[in-house]
């Protein structure tokens, strides 16, 4: 049988289809952005970004994204969109809350650096980070990220990486620290062509807006937690939410989480809003959140993944709330959900008495005259039925130290300086 020269070519050219479909050229996709730092709810909590440079989607079944040291070395799975993000978060889906992982990986993230190699499914070399000797940029004690300025240049660039602006950065969404040519470049093929104006007509310039970034309230904390109460556990647990602002906040979309055992997280509804100065009380049948008795925490997260507060408190004593007295917390057994806290006599005193000790030890003296100090210090401490402020007490009782330690090596310098008796 006699084949037509079109039949070679229609065959050769559906042969040569897989082939374009599977190749992969150098940079197609890039690692974008790492959380080598993890976050501020755990160091464990690290995550990596990587960004599809192409206008196609890529299959990353057999694709690899593996460190020098062989930790982690992660075997991908499924498809990256065209121009979209890939989050790969470590151990499970909660490195980042409220956004989900589309690949969850084992291996830590040495503090000190990493050399991270993407391949494809033959093995090509896509992109590269040689960080070995030290990550190019990001802040352990912040837990700022090491975000990429331009993901169709070199990774391998120190200056092409850059800290990013926020706490947490910027995961599934574009980076804030951007290459300035690359935007230029862009903002360039974006623009229109000029079309010629009539000579009769008065040139005019119209400013297009700019988009502007979403920028959250301040000032809303987690302000009183009652994690063991007296009654049931699943009726009576509550989460109260502070708003210290003099104006309303619309709290759409903020989120809270728990970070011990079966970890939840409650998204608030369209449309919730908190008054100025006001409350808002959450129970834990609204928002399926168990607080452990043991010690948990409990996180307060902005739309955007921010994590803005985090709380954690040890063992609960039962029927006593957590309360947060200006940036310290204490336990106390007068709740006052939906409005101010109140702490109770016997945990102010504790509290105090703690810190006088604190005080006492500073100033290195003897069991003796610690005694001493503490038989004289409750009379003290009220006088006429009146408290003394806590910062006066302290001042009084390190005076008094101060007079007997005088009188104290005035006697002895005294005695050793007296001449001897002439013998007899």
């Amino acid at each position: 049988m006699k084949l037509s020269r079109g039949w070679f070519i229609t065959t050769f050219f559906l042969f040569s289809i897989p082939l374009i479909v599977l190749g992969a050229n150098p940079l197609d996709v890039a690692i974008n952005e790492i959380a080598w730092m993890g976050t501020e709810a755990s160091y464990n909590d690290e995550w990596i970004e990587l960004y599809n440079n192409t206008d196609f989607s890529i299959n990353l079944v057999g694709w690899v994204l593996k460190a020098g040291d062989g930790s982690p070395e992660i075997n991908l799975t499924g498809i990256i969109s065209a121009k979209s993000f890939y989050l790969l978060e470590r151990t499970d889906d909660y490195s980042v809350p409220g956004i989900s992982a589309d690949q969850i990986y084992t291996g830590a993230l040495g503090n000190s650096g990493e050399n991270l190699e993407l391949y494809d499914s033959s093995g090509n070399l896509i992109d590269s980070v040689n960080c070995g000797s030290d990550w190019f940029a990001g802040d352990n004690s912040t837990k700022q990220t090491m975000e990429r300025k331009n993901p169709q240049s070199s990774g391998n660039d120190s200056i092409n990486w850059a800290t990013s602006q926020n706490t947490g950065g910027t995961p599934k969404a574009q980076n804030n620290v951007v290459d300035e040519s690359s935007l230029k470049e862009l903002v360039i093929e974006s623009q229109p062509e000029p079309q010629p104006e009539p000579l009769t007509a008065e040139k005019t310039t119209e400013v297009q807006p700019l988009e502007t970034k979403v920028v959250y309230s301040s000032g809303i904390v987690i302000n009183e937690i009652l994690p063991s109460p007296t009654g049931p556990d699943e009726i009576e647990e509550w989460i109260e939410i502070f708003n210290q602002n003099n104006f309303e906040v619309d709290f759409s979309d903020w989120q809270i989480i728990d970070s011990v055992g079966k970890v939840t997280a409650y998204n608030f509804p369209k449309g919730t809003k908190i008054s100025p100065q006001g409350f808002l009380v959450l129970s834990r049948s609204t928002t399926k959140i168990t607080l452990n008795n043991d010690g948990d925490g409990v996180l307060l997260i902005q739309p955007d993944g921010k994590i803005v507060k985090t709380i954690n408190y040890p063992k609960a004593p039962q029927g006593q709330s957590y309360n947060r007295i200006g940036e310290e917390w204490f336990w106390s057994t007068t709740l006052t959900p939906g409005s101010k806290n109140i702490l109770t006599q016997p945990e102010i005193k504790k509290e105090v008495e703690k810190k006088l000790e604190t005080e006492t030890q500073k100033l290195e003296v003897s069991p003796e005259i610690k005694g001493e100090l503490a038989s004289i210090g409750e009379p003290l401490r009220q006088v006429q039925g009146r408290q003394i402020p806590k910062s006066l007490f302290v001042f009084l009782i390190a005076f008094g130290l101060a007079i007997f330690s005088g009188v104290i090596i005035f006697l002895l310098k005294k005695t050793t300086t007296h001449p001897p008796h002439p013998p007899k």
